[in-house]
């Protein structure tokens, strides 16, 4: 048997049951002030998580604004062309319709209606030829013209329009038992001065 082994008053004894401590990061995080700090800075995070997903949807719907206003800009300018060019077909075929329809009882009334309606070039060479013009319709027969289809070609930068017609001009024979057609092409170029369009140019093409 192993001998016994004497304590003395201030030994430590053998058994003794460790005292439990509560960890330093837990206990440290559990004082009211770490708590309050860790809630503002998830508070702070939740605001600018708040903040970013604003900014997202105020992006997102800017956006989609400015699309729907370049669209309604787009349609709206495509509609302001579609009017601008049906209103010079309009004019031009009906300027074709009474420039190839010739009445030789009424020829100064004629001369007179194509002279308001020319501008440019074209009004200067009608002036010039004024009294020729006089004459040739005075002497002809009565001719119809009828406008069989029209079509803007082109806008020049001063808002000018070419455009291509064509155009069946009927006459009769002086006893009048025969008829006769023929079609005709022109490119007149229309230009609007005022609330008014006018032809500045007219040529007959093959």
């Amino acid at each position: 048997m192993s001998p016994r082994r004497k304590f003395g008053p201030d030994d430590r004894p053998l058994l003794v049951a460790p005292i439990a401590k509560r960890p330093r990061r837990l206990a440290s995080r559990l004082r009211p002030r770490v708590l309050v700090a860790e809630f503002r800075a998830g508070l702070r995070s939740r605001r600018w998580g708040l903040a970013l997903a604003t900014t997202v949807a105020v992006v997102t719907m800017v956006t989609a604004i400015s699309a729907c206003a370049l669209m309604l800009v787009s349609h709206e300018s495509q509609r302001r062309i579609a009017t601008k060019e049906a209103a010079v077909l309009t004019y031009v075929s009906s300027f074709m319709t009474q420039f190839t329809s010739v009445d030789p009882f009424h020829a100064n009334d004629y001369v007179d209606r194509v002279l308001a309606q020319a501008t440019g070039d074209f009004a200067k060479q009608y002036q010039d030829k004024e009294n020729e013009v006089l004459v040739q319709v005075a002497r002809g027969e009565p001719t119809k013209g009828t406008v069989l289809d029209a079509g803007v070609e082109r806008w020049t930068d001063d808002g000018s329009a070419t455009v291509l017609v064509a155009v069946d001009v009927t006459s009769k024979s002086p006893d009048g038992k025969q008829v006769f057609e023929n079609a005709t092409r022109w490119v007149a170029t229309a230009r609007q001065e005022g609330n008014q369009w006018k032809i500045s140019n007219l040529v007959q093409v093959m």
